[in-house]
This record gives C-alpha cells, sequence and structure tokens, in this order.
C-alpha cells in the first residue's frame, strides 16, 4: 500500500473500505488509527514512531490528518476513523464468519459494547474478550501470554490507547505465534457501549468532534487538543515550507 509521509509519520493512502477488505481477506496485519496527538507525539519519540511506522497500515484518522494527506498527495482523501473502520470490518466479515477478539478496556464497557454488537449484527462471532488491570505493557504480555497465545479468532480490536496499544501490538506479534490481524481503535469500545457520546459524522467530517470529546473528558483530553493540535499545525507547515 502506498504512504506518504505527514509529519514524520508515514500515512496509507488508502480508505475505510480497503482497510476492512484487507482485514477481511489477509491476515497478519497491523494497523495503528493515526490522529493528530499519534502524528505529533511521533514527531517527539522516535521508538513510538518507528513503532508506528513498522504497521502494515497507518490510517488518517481525523480531519487534519486527512487533509495533510490530501495536500501532500493532490488528492482527496477522507478520514479513515477508528470507529467506522471497527463496524465496517464486521459488518463486511459476517458472511464470511470472520471471529472477532477484544483486548483492552474494562469489563462493564466491553460487555455493553458486545451486547449492542449483537444487537446490531446478531450473525457477529465473537470468540472472546480479555480486560486486563492497568500494568505496563511488558507486565501485560508476562501476565497474559499463554491465553493470547491461544486466541482463535481473525481481528484482535485493541484499546489500550495511544501509544500503550501500539506498542503492545508490537511487542506482541514479534512473540506469539498467530496469524491474527491486529487493529489499536483507542476509545472505539466506549462509544459502540454508549458510555460515551460520539459526534455525528457530519460534525466528525468538518473537524470539529475534538471538541465534543474535549467536553466529555476535559482533564485527560486538554492536552492532546490544545497543545498537539496546535503542534500539528506548526509542525504541518514547517514540512510544507521544506518540502517547497
Amino acid at each position: 500500500m502506498k504512504t506518504t509521509k505527514v509529519l514524520k509519520t508515514y500515512i496509507s493512502e488508502t480508505s475505510t473500505k480497503e482497510v476492512s477488505e484487507i482485514l477481511n481477506t489477509s491476515n497478519q496485519n497491523y494497523v495503528a488509527i493515526c490522529n493528530a496527538n499519534t502524528l505529533v507525539r511521533s514527531v517527539k519519540n522516535s521508538y513510538v514512531r518507528d513503532v508506528i511506522n513498522n504497521f502494515t497500515i497507518k490510517t488518517a484518522d481525523g480531519f487534519p490528518v486527512a487533509k495533510a494527506l490530501s495536500y501532500f498527495t493532490k488528492k482527496n482523501y477522507s478520514r479513515v476513523d477508528g470507529y467506522n473502520v471497527f463496524l465496517q470490518t464486521i459488518k463486511d466479515g459476517l458472511d464470511k464468519n470472520l471471529k472477532h477478539y477484544f483486548f483492552g478496556s474494562d469489563e462493564y464497557t466491553t460487555k455493553l459494547m458486545i451486547k449492542n454488537l449483537y444487537k446490531a449484527f446478531p450473525e457477529i462471532k465473537i470468540s472472546g474478550y480479555l480486560c486486563p488491570d492497568f500494568m505496563d505493557v511488558d507486565e501485560l504480555i508476562d501476565k497474559h501470554f499463554d491465553e493470547l497465545n491461544k486466541i482463535d479468532t481473525d481481528i484482535v480490536w485493541v484499546s489500550l490507547g495511544f501509544p500503550k496499544q501500539e506498542i503492545f501490538i508490537d511487542k506482541i506479534a514479534k512473540k506469539i505465534k498467530t496469524n491474527s490481524n491486529f487493529v489499536g481503535i483507542g476509545g472505539v469500545f466506549e462509544w459502540v457501549a454508549e458510555t460515551k457520546k460520539k459526534a455525528p459524522e457530519w460534525v466528525a467530517n468538518i473537524g470539529f468532534e475534538w471538541f465534543l470529546r474535549l467536553i466529555q473528558d476535559p482533564k485527560r483530553l486538554y492536552k492532546r487538543y490544545l497543545i498537539d493540535n496546535t503542534l500539528f499545525i506548526l509542525y504541518f507547515l514547517r514540512q510544507v515550507f521544506f518540502r517547497r
């Protein structure tokens, strides 16, 4: 898949439908859903940057990243966000009996999400879930290695937050023998469970999804949106200047 460098991350030139098709028809793919915060952190942290750039697919999640990708490629790319990748992939995989496994979040949220998934997709195949206690990545892998190594599933959806979920995927994929696809999707479990409100698509498509998320969780997200989004613009302008 062709990629284009946005800041210091090589973003895949793709669509939600194409990502779904890849996840439904091939294995051992590792998908990072990259928003402005992801790209800014990747500028600052070379380890995180290398982890993400080694993933099979790095999607343009969010209005700023999609617009930057469109600018550099001179093509029109839409957002390829975790929520729509998640639902599209599940929908497209129903007739293929694709199996899904959920890792991360908490028990209450995950059970609500699974309940809502069964309502929306009665034929969905769920092979299990695991909601680990809070610990660092190496501890997670050490504690749950045997269980993760035995998972029989097509896709493992990982909700640990950035960059923990991406580092987890990178490390576990090197340790276990599996053909499963791994996708890091952050807070998508909460949106599907409806424990947090998802912005309407028209709001996300004009670049204001961040505002609704900030209102719901200001203490945790203020730095991401008020500082990192500003840095994204500055880093983007710097890249534009040096390309010229």
